[in-house]
C-alpha cells in the first residue's frame, strides 16, 4: 500500500501565518497542470507495484483546480497506478471556493474526501490571519457539503491567536461539534521565519503568541473533543470512529508515498527526496523531461529518530520491538532516555508500546527530542 500526494502551489492571496510553498498568481496554472501530469509519468516507478490507497491533494488551493484539471490529473493517476476501489482521496479547499456548483462537480469527481481550511467560525480571527473567506462562508460550505452527501470531512482549525479568547476558542469547538464533521486537525498558531506574520510581530505591529494561552485551549480541546466521542489519535488530529485520516496516517506509520510538484516530499523507507520549491523552475524543468529534486540516503540513525518522532505523536506509540530492528544500542537508548517522562507521567507503557499521556502531549517535541539519538 502507498500514497500518492499532489502539491498544487496557488492560494488567491497569502495568509499571514503560512509558510508553505504557493504563489497567488494563477498565470501559469495550466502549464503547471501540465508539468504535474509529466511528473507522475516520470515517477510511475517510484512506488514499485504498490497500489495507491490513498490520493491528496494539497497546497496552496487545489479547489482553485477546474473540472478539466481535476480530469486531466485523474485521468493520468489511473493510467500510471493502480487505484484501490476504496481509496481514500483527498482534496483541500477553501471555503470561498465552495460554492454549490463547486461542490457539485467535486461529487462528480473520484474526490471523495473534503479537507476544507476553515480557521475559525470568528470574523475577527479571519482577519487577523488574512483569510480569504468568511465566517459564514465557513458554515455554508460545511452544510452545503454535507447536503451534497460529502458525510467524510475534515475542517482545520488554529488556536493560540490572540484574538481567540478561551470563550471563542471553545465555541470554534463546540460550533464543530454541533456541524456534526467527523475528522478535526487543530494547530497551535506558529510565527514561522520568514512570513508576513514574523515581519509583523518583530515590527510590532501585531501581537506574538502567549504560549501559556496557547497550552490552555489545547487543554480544552482534548477535553471538550473527547466528551464529545472524538478520539486523540494523533497530536493535531481528532476524529470520530474508524474515520482517521488514512493518508496522513501512513505517514506517521511510515508507509511509502510520492510527492508530485513543487516542493513535494517523497519517501520510500530507505531515502527521501524534495523537489524544488520555485514554480517556473519546476515547470521548466518538466517541460524538459527531468525532475529538479534533491536526495537523502536515510542513514540508520535517522530512520530511529524520525520512527521516534512521528510514532511518539499518535495512539499507536514508539514500540521497542520496532526499534529492535536498528539494532541493541537504540533500544537501550530509548529505554533509558524515555523512563524519566514515565516517572513523571508524560509517558504511558502498556509492555513494549509507549504513548504520550494527556499532559505529555503538551511537551510531545521536547520529549521526542530526548530520545533522539545522536551520533
Amino acid at each position: 500500500m502507498a500514497g500518492l500526494y499532489l502539491h498544487i502551489p496557488f492560494c488567491k492571496q497569502a495568509c499571514h501565518y503560512c509558510n508553505f510553498h504557493f504563489s497567488t498568481s494563477l498565470k501559469y496554472k495550466d502549464q503547471m497542470v501540465a508539468a504535474l501530469i509529466q511528473e507522475i509519468i516520470l515517477q510511475k516507478e517510484y512506488l514499485g507495484s504498490n497500489p495507491l490507497e490513498t490520493i491528496y491533494l494539497g497546497g496552496g488551493t487545489p479547489s482553485l483546480l477546474n473540472e478539466t484539471d481535476l480530469g486531466l490529473l485523474f485521468e493520468t493517476i489511473h493510467k500510471y497506478h493502480q487505484v484501490r476501489d476504496a481509496a481514500e482521496i483527498t482534496l483541500e479547499a477553501n471555503p470561498d471556493d465552495l460554492s454549490i456548483e463547486k461542490l457539485q462537480q467535486l461529487k462528480n469527481s473520484p474526490i471523495n474526501r473534503l479537507s476544507i481550511g476553515i480557521q475559525s467560525f470568528f470574523e475577527e480571527d479571519l482577519q487577523w490571519m488574512n483569510r480569504v473567506h468568511t465566517a459564514e462562508e465557513a458554515k455554508r460550505c460545511i452544510q452545503e457539503a454535507q447536503s451534497l452527501g460529502f458525510s467524510n470531512l475534515t475542517i482545520d482549525l488554529i488556536y493560540g491567536t490572540p484574538t481567540t479568547s478561551n470563550a471563542m476558542w471553545l465555541q470554534n469547538i463546540q460550533t464543530t461539534i454541533d456541524l456534526q464533521i467527523p475528522h478535526i486537525s487543530c494547530y497551535a498558531l506558529t510565527v514561522e521565519p520568514k512570513t508576513a506574520l514574523d515581519h509583523f510581530v518583530k515590527k510590532g505591529q501585531k501581537k506574538n503568541i502567549d504560549e501559556q494561552q496557547a497550552a490552555e485551549q489545547f487543554e480544552l480541546l482534548m477535553t471538550q473533543l473527547a466528551a464529545a466521542g472524538y478520539e486523540h489519535y494523533e497530536i493535531s488530529n481528532f476524529a470520530k470512529p474508524n474515520l482517521h485520516a488514512r493518508h496522513n496516517s501512513n505517514y506517521w506509520l511510515g508507509k511509502s508515498y510520492l510527492g508530485i510538484g513543487p516542493s513535494a516530499h517523497s519517501y520510500n523507507g530507505d531515502s527521501r527526496q524534495w523537489n524544488i520549491a520555485n514554480n517556473q523552475k519546476y515547470i521548466q524543468s518538466l517541460d524538459q523531461g527531468t525532475i529538479p529534486f534533491e536526495k537523502e540516503h536515510l542513514s540508520i540513525t535517522t530512520q530511529y529518530n524520525e520512527y521516534v518522532l512521528t510514532t511518539l505523536r499518535t495512539k499507536w506509540g514508539s514500540q521497542l520491538s520496532r526499534i529492535d530492528k536498528w539494532g541493541t544500542r537504540y533500544r537501550q537508548h530509548f529505554s533509558t532516555a524515555i523512563l524519566p517522562f514515565c516517572k513523571d507521567g508524560l509517558v504511558i507503557q502498556e509492555k513494549d508500546t509507549f504513548r504520550l499521556s494527556p499532559k505529555g502531549k503538551l511537551l510531545a517535541d521536547r520529549i521526542s527530542m530526548e530520545l533522539f539519538f545522536e551520533e
